[in-house]
């Protein structure tokens, strides 16, 4: 049985995703999961076509959000995730920054 202490200990994560990320609805559709998951942070596009994020909350639903970047929405093409785990702020909504 998984660790109850471990499983809801908060956990950031800042996300980098890059492929056909763009342009598909992926800022919105991270937006909705993570609403859905009670995640905070925040999402937006990069000049240079990737997709940054950061996630802060328990860490079995960052890691259920992380595991959802990898596919995203239905148009998207995920080549690569990279992800940097840091210390949380303690964000309490999730926005989509422009």
């Amino acid at each position: 049985m998984e660790n109850q202490s471990t499983s809801l200990t908060p956990t950031r994560a800042h996300v980098f995703i890059s492929g056909k990320v763009q342009g598909v609805g992926y800022r919105f559709s991270t937006l909705e999961t993570a609403v859905n998951i009670n995640v905070s942070g925040w999402v937006k596009n990069l000049p240079d076509g990737k997709v940054e994020a950061v996630f802060e909350g328990s860490n079995q639903a960052v890691e259920k959000i992380i595991n959802w970047c990898y596919r995203g929405p239905k148009s998207a093409i995920v080549n690569d995730v990279t992800i940097k785990y840091e210390q949380p702020e303690g964000l309490q909504s999730f926005e989509i920054h422009r």
